[in-house]
């Protein structure tokens, strides 16, 4: 057996046949000790940032500032931790405190890596070495026989100046427990930047949140880079796309500002935004600074979180990550995440989405929001909503990040969890229906062919949701979105394009567009009858919505015949107690009013009240219909004593369930002032349909045929309580409205002419 060994320099070679113990012991002086790669590769500089582009000013952070400034002025020694999600400016806050500490307070300005565990090691030894370790006790640091954070900290605690320690980019507060490498100093001031928002390592320190730029400095952030881009207007509208960002505004900024072929404004600039943001953001980096690492990149710097958590046994975080990219970045309900309905997906195993979602917090992906809740238009009788929050600037670059064949996977099960999340017919969180829109209308704009009806299906029925809360104007833009992609998607005679159409016509109504709603209705129903049917139930459907424009159009027996079809109709195919036949029999209640058939009121109406209550209980929506127009029906017959307690309790019913400024409840408000100027009760009438005025005028708009109406009421009232001077100014205001709006023959326009007349 042989060997051959070769040393060079103050190495020896030894050869051994059998077991040997050898042990060799060198002594130097400091003059022969050098900082060689088998001590480990140490930082350029320790006195120097050595981090990406500063901004040139710090925009906002000035009461951030402020309480740091104070920390590094004082001797408390304590530690201070700025955590945030990736690119939201830490760094740049802690560089400009470095800056001040060093410049203007006669501080040493100490800064070390902390993304990895060897650049912590090796940045902390060379503060060691900058606070005067000698050569010999930074070897016996690196070969182990001194344990090193305890030989940083004494040389820290006996630093003959006073300095401020950045301990940068600590995004794995882990590394720093397992060397006991944070400490607090009465000779100065920590300062860790991480993304890590929850950790025991932080325990004892004062914690800053760190997040976007209000827009107006966000826009500044825009400008001060690329002055000759646009106006101050423009930069705003980019930095809203942006989502004020900071990392965002300064890749665009860059972008900007160093274009050498093109020269784009910042309105073209946020045009091509649509296309693909991620993309468009980075390529300032590039431009910037040629090879910027992963953290500079909008597009790579979150993968270090997700990176991290895998690491931690949490890969299903990025899955999560990447079905939270289908939704909008608008607060999202935690109820949408539950456990049982993501699990039932198949995406994520039950048990395993709470500590995914979890991680996503802890490492600032994601943050949690309340929300207002409410209910209709009133949000004062409902608890804020818990949810959960992504960054749009984020949400972009994961879902461009994600593999095109996921996608439809992610889409199909963001419906899915959507659609468990909606509250049943008859529930009225206005708040918490309304969070739920973005989200499909994220979906409606992102998906395809392969997950459209899914998508379609489920913003239909949340347009029906919203609609029921009375927000009809929400209603109607999801329901055109929701048609929109319908036709394109899956044609003009698809079953769901028809049932968006059909909700878009009914609140079209609601919003006073009546001869829009009638095209509509009118369009769907022939359709439906040639491709579906005369009696099939979404036929009978279409008469229930096309009936509502006919009367207010004054076509009264054509939609007095549709309301009969509709209700005798689904009664036959669907069964006494299902809520479409009950629907349409409480309509019918009003139109037999309106069209005078007394008679048959009065025979049929107690019964569909009855029903209504019966099968679909006393609180649902179509039940306080049905009480509603029943007091409607009674006062329309002159049965002004008989119709007061009945518009009595529909009101107080629909205020305990709708809540007092929802339009349904206003709309009984209105009758009831009608009911007891019926009853010579003038004042309480004119009270009653003041307060009606004032929310529909917030809600509605001037000039919307249920308010104009009002008017001319309030005018009638005033001259019959002998306000005449306020009636006759009022029906002054209200004649050519009612004129215009309603046409000269109208009831209401008539009665205003009748209050000038008198």
């Amino acid at each position: 057996m042989s060997a051959e060994g070769r040393a060079s320099g103050h190495g020896r070679v030894f050869q051994s046949a059998g077991d040997q113990h050898i042990a060799e012991h060198h002594h130097h002086g400091p003059s022969l000790f050098t900082w060689t790669p088998a001590l480990g590769p140490g930082p350029d500089s320790v006195r120097v940032p050595l981090v990406g582009r500063a901004p040139a000013v710090l925009r906002d952070r000035a009461e951030l500032m402020r309480r740091l400034r104070t920390a590094v002025g004082g001797d408390s020694g304590q530690i201070h931790v700025l955590h945030g999600m990736g690119g939201c400016g830490k760094t740049a806050v802690a560089h400009a405190l470095f800056t001040e500490a060093v410049r203007d307070r006669a501080r040493v300005g100490l800064w070390v890596n902390a993304s990895e565990r060897l650049s912590l090691r090796a940045g902390m030894l060379a503060v060691a070495a900058d606070r005067g370790a000698g050569p010999g006790e930074l070897a016996a640091a690196h070969s182990g026989q001194r344990a090193a954070a305890d030989l940083v900290w004494h040389h820290l605690d006996h630093s003959a100046e006073p300095w401020l320690l950045v301990i940068d980019n600590a995004d794995d507060p882990a590394i720093l427990q397992e060397g006991a490498w944070l400490r607090p100093s009465p000779r100065g001031t920590v300062l860790v930047t991480t993304r890590y928002a929850t950790s025991r390592a932080w325990r004892g320190a004062v914690l800053h949140p760190v997040g976007v730029l209000p827009t107006e400095d966000a826009a500044q952030v825009l400008c001060d880079l690329a002055p000759h881009a646009g106006t101050p207007a423009a930069a705003e509208q980019v930095a809203l796309r942006l989502g004020c960002l900071p990392l965002a505004l300064t890749l665009a900024g860059s972008y900007l500002h160093h274009q050498l072929l093109e020269s784009w404004s910042m309105d073209e600039y946020r045009n091509r935004l649509e296309a693909d943001p991620t993309a468009l953001i980075d390529q300032g980096a590039a431009l910037d600074s040629g090879r910027p690492e992963s953290r500079h990149l909008v597009s790579r710097t979150w993968h270090l979180s997700l990176d991290a958590l895998a690491d931690q046994g949490l890969p299903e975080a990025t899955t999560l990550l990447r079905l939270l990219s289908c939704w909008s970045p608008d607060p999202l309900p935690l109820a949408v995440l539950s456990p049982a309905s993501l699990g039932a997906t198949g995406l994520l195993d039950a048990a395993r989405v709470e500590p995914a979602l979890r991680g996503l917090l802890d490492h600032s992906l994601a943050t949690l929001v309340s929300a207002p809740g409410g209910t209709g238009t009133d949000t004062a009788g409902e608890q804020p909503v818990r949810c959960v929050q992504v960054h749009g600037v984020l949400l972009d670059s994961v879902a461009s990040g994600t593999p095109a064949e996921q996608r439809p996977a992610l889409t199909e099960a963001a419906a899915v969890l959507l659609e468990a999340a909606l509250p049943a017919d008859g529930g009225v969180g206005g708040g918490y229906v309304a969070l739920l829109v973005p989200h499909a209308v994220r979906l409606l704009r992102e998906g395809d062919v392969r997950t459209a009806e899914r998508v379609v299906g489920l913003a239909v029925r949340l347009a029906e949701r919203v609609h029921e809360t009375g927000d009809y104007a929400a209603a109607l833009a999801l329901a055109q979105d929701a048609a929109g992609v319908a036709e394109r998607v899956l044609g003009a005679e698809h079953r769901l394009t028809l049932s968006a159409l059909q909700r878009a016509g009914r609140s079209l109504f609601r919003l006073g567009r009546i001869a829009e709603s009638e095209e509509v209705h009118s369009r769907v129903l022939r359709v439906r009858e040639r491709v579906l049917g005369p009696a099939h139930p979404d036929t009978l459907e279409s008469c229930h919505g096309l009936q509502q424009p006919l009367f207010r159009l004054g076509r009264r027996a054509e939609a007095l015949s549709l309301l009969r079809r509709a209700a005798e109709g689904l009664r036959s195919a669907l069964g006494v107690e299902h809520p479409r036949a009950l629907r349409s029999r409480a309509m019918l209640i009003e139109g037999l009013a309106v069209c005078k058939e007394e008679a048959e009121f009065d025979r049929t109406s107690p019964q569909t009240v009855e029903d209504c209550a019966q099968y679909l209980g006393c609180d649902h929506p179509t039940t306080l219909a049905a009480r509603h127009t029943y007091a409607f029906g009674v006062a329309h017959f002159g049965r002004a004593e008989e119709a007061e307690p009945l518009a009595r309790r529909a009101l107080a019913d629909r205020e305990r369930v709708q809540g007092p400024t929802h339009p349904k409840t206003l709309a009984v408000t209105a009758l009831f002032g009608y009911v007891t100027a019926s009853l010579g009760r003038w004042d309480e009438a004119i009270q009653l349909t003041r307060r009606c005025i004032e929310a529909r005028e917030r809600a509605l708009g001037p000039e919307h045929p249920f308010l104009v109406e009002n008017y001319s009421e309030l005018a009638d009232y005033l001259a019959r309580a002998g306000q005449t001077d306020e009636a006759a100014r009022l029906a002054r205001e209200a004649f050519p409205l009612c004129e215009r709006v309603l046409g000269p023959d109208h009831p209401a326009t008539l009665r205003a002419r009748r209050v000038l007349g008198a």
